[in-house]
């Protein structure tokens, strides 16, 4: 799939959030602890995934919900990086804040994250119609849980629509809202491995097992099923084959954003008409490099693409 070099990428974000990042020594039941450091971003799996293909140079149209002085932060954090490729819809009620905790010793990583607010009817079919729209005939991403208020049939009836109008659906999502999904035979499809055994309901036990639960899922009607498997890197299956593709060792000082960045990678490598195994491994570079930031923090695109890595991508025969 090649899309024209002015086609944007529709990005739904319902569920935005400002991602506040703490560094800590260490964590003390009733205790306060001082923060050595504090990060905010703007955050949510469809805020990250059009932040990174902006990053990549990739023409972006994402629509988002905004809530009370929560979501002013989040328009205030974003600053002018997603500029008039973003539309937004108020909500009655405080857009998210997620938080994330980074323990120093021993190393661990702690996340809460906040309910948000609920989306009224009349503005669900407003940013339902925003997202059909700018996707038409192109590429179009759902990612994220959808919040209160949502049906968990959506993504599965925004699909419907995209295939109809012409274009490819994208999804990144878990539980019910990924199972009706499935149903719809979207283009492509991220999961990570714990969502994959949860999908399947069992348990994989190595990268073989993996691909061939992936593969089950493809041979549903899905052109791409991509696994993340953390610092093991990814799996990928079409209908030709399955590849791995190994992580590089990075300092990894948060995993918030890093399945975000991999699909973005795949979306852009894609767009360029990569092959399979090229859209891997530029996926795994790209959410391994994002893993080595704090908070939120993204990949770069200086240090992607001048990435000197040559990482194995196997071909497993799947």
């Amino acid at each position: 799939m090649t899309n024209r070099a002015d086609q944007p990428i529709s990005v739904l974000a319902l569920n935005p959030a400002v991602d506040i990042s703490y560094e800590v020594p260490q964590l003390l039941a009733y205790q306060k602890v001082g923060a050595t450091q504090t990060w905010y971003h703007p955050g949510g799996n469809g805020i990250n995934v059009a932040r990174s293909l902006t990053t990549l140079a990739v023409p972006v149209h994402c629509c988002s919900t905004i809530g009370g002085e929560s979501g002013e932060m989040l328009l205030r954090l974003l600053g002018d990086t997603l500029g008039d490729a973003h539309t937004w819809f108020r909500l009655p009620g405080e857009t998210r804040l997620n938080t994330t905790v980074l323990q120093q010793n021993p190393p661990g990583q702690y996340e809460v994250t906040s309910l948000g607010p609920e989306v009224p009817p009349d503005v669900l079919a407003k940013i339902s119609d925003c997202f059909l729209q700018s996707a038409g005939a192109g590429m179009a991403v759902l990612t994220g849980q959808v919040p209160r208020g949502v049906p968990e049939t959506l993504y599965r009836d925004l699909v419907e629509k995209i295939c109809s109008q012409g274009g490819k659906a994208m999804v990144d999502a878990h539980g019910p809202e990924l199972a009706h999904a499935l149903d719809a035979r979207p283009f492509m499809v991220r999961v990570n491995r714990y969502v994959l055994e949860m999908t399947i309901k069992r348990r994989l036990e190595n990268t073989r097992a993996i691909a061939e639960a992936a593969r089950g899922i493809q041979q549903r009607g899905i052109e791409y099923v991509c696994v993340s498997l953390g610092r093991k890197g990814a799996v990928l299956t079409t209908a030709d084959n399955s590849w791995h593709c190994a992580a590089p060792r990075v300092h990894k000082q948060s995993t918030v954003g890093c399945g975000d960045a991999l699909v973005a990678a795949l979306i852009a490598e894609l767009r360029k008409g990569a092959s399979a195994p090229e859209m891997l491994r530029f996926g795994v570079i790209c959410g391994s490099a994002t893993a080595s930031k704090p908070g939120t923090g993204l990949f770069t695109r200086e240090e992607v693409e001048a990435d000197p890595l040559e990482l194995e991508v196997s071909d497993l025969g799947i």
